[in-house]
């Protein structure tokens, strides 16, 4: 059964304008929406697709919308799943960011530092819940552990792109593979030739905008395969990019730190993919095109790689999820995005934050509060602000 690609955009529009908690709460939403209420796809299905979408880097929510977008609607419903989803978070980044870069420095001193501090509990809680889901024994717990040292030694996309290679080869060695499922997928609506044109147009782009950027000097150009290289190379999702784009954005004086970690706190207090950090990176960068510009150039290319693999993988995704090598890779490329989050929770979210005994007591009430009272993510985020004025 097919939808309209308008039909498909209003629904993800509303999910995209409630969905608040972060990638694995997205999951849930999207879950009860489309298992539960309207029955799109069976639930085994569902966990498959959500597994087979984290084997592909970039973030997993939105490209299992992008996924259920293009099963109902083709291209244009993929398409329109993906704007209805992103574009409430990213317009609202690239408010703040504008209000940031207008904003005397002094008066907002006090509530940046709370957004920062709030972000070590957001990602602490994110790493626990990741933890507990993704490295249950001693194996997966110790490919994280080594994850983590390799990641926080080499801090960049090289570094990046070793440990998850690292961890599918440890995958493949030494784990199990999970359960396969005999309930089907729906029809993709994408041949695999197309498939592979949309793939081989991803690397293609991964290898030429470095070159287009060097050979132009244009801020344009750099800001766009800086963004465009992060979506493409990042597997865990929101939490995960943090590393990448730090490396990549502030030591180009594009981004101040103080800013970069005030802004990825106050995305944990809108709804919708974290990835759309990246709408407010474009906005508050000290190069133009900055603004609205800057922001949508930079939120466009950091997806662009998901849909780009999602319509590149999901004509195979029935094949590949029947090969049991390639469900222990994915078990061992789950670990090690545990261990590239807790490097990214030392360096940059605490070292940058953590600076005194009231920050960490107001991080570990915060932490408190997401994990144990089960608050909502933006009410810790407005109340850590404030917090911080108030010390």
């Amino acid at each position: 059964m097919r939808d309209s690609p308008l039909a498909v955009f209003f629904i993800f529009l509303r999910l995209g304008l409630t969905s608040f908690g972060g990638p694995v709460a997205h999951l849930g939403y999207f879950r009860a929406e489309f298992v539960e209420r309207r029955q799109w796809l069976a639930e085994a299905a569902y966990a498959d697709l959500v597994a087979l979408c984290q084997l592909l880097p970039g973030p997993a929510s939105s490209q299992v919308g992008i996924a259920l977008g293009l099963t109902r609607a083709g291209y244009a419903g993929g398409f329109a799943a993906w704007l209805g989803f992103t574009a409430p978070s990213a317009l609202a980044l690239i408010l703040f960011g504008l209000f940031v870069t207008h904003i005397d420095a002094a008066l907002a001193g006090g509530w940046l530092h709370g957004l920062k501090v709030v972000a070590v509990a957001v990602v602490a809680q994110a790493l626990w819940g990741m933890a507990r889901t993704l490295t249950p024994d001693a194996r997966r717990a110790a490919i994280a552990l080594v994850a983590a040292c390799i990641a926080t030694a080499l801090p960049n996309a090289l570094g990046q792109i070793g440990v998850i290679a690292a961890g599918a080869v440890a995958g493949l060695l030494f784990l199990k593979a999970a359960p396969f499922s005999l309930e089907k997928l729906p029809a993709s609506n994408i041949s695999r030739r197309a498939g592979v044109v949309a793939i081989g147009l991803c690397l293609a782009l991964l290898a030429a905008l470095p070159l287009l950027a060097d050979v132009s000097r244009h801020y344009a150009a750099e800001l766009f395969d800086v963004f465009f290289r992060a979506g493409a190379l990042v597997f865990g999702g929101g939490h995960v990019v943090l590393p990448l784009l730090q490396a990549e954005v502030v030591p180009r004086g594009w981004v101040p730190n103080e800013l970069f970690m005030a802004g990825y706190g106050a995305a944990q207090a809108v709804p919708g993919p974290l990835f759309t950090f990246a709408a407010y990176l474009g906005s508050v960068s000290t190069r133009t095109p900055n603004g609205w510009l800057g922001g949508a150039l930079a939120v466009v290319a950091i997806f662009l790689p998901s849909f780009l693999l999602v319509c590149g993988a999901l004509p195979f995704l029935e094949t590949l999820r029947q090969h049991a090598g390639a469900r222990r890779a994915l078990t061992g490329v789950n670990a090690a995005v545990v261990g590239l989050l807790l490097a990214a929770f030392y360096n940059p979210v605490w070292i940058s934050a953590i600076l005194r005994p009231a920050d960490f007591c107001l991080a570990a009430l915060g932490f408190f509060l997401l994990l144990v009272w089960k608050w909502p993510s933006w009410l810790v985020v407005v109340l850590t602000a404030l917090a911080a004025v108030i010390i």
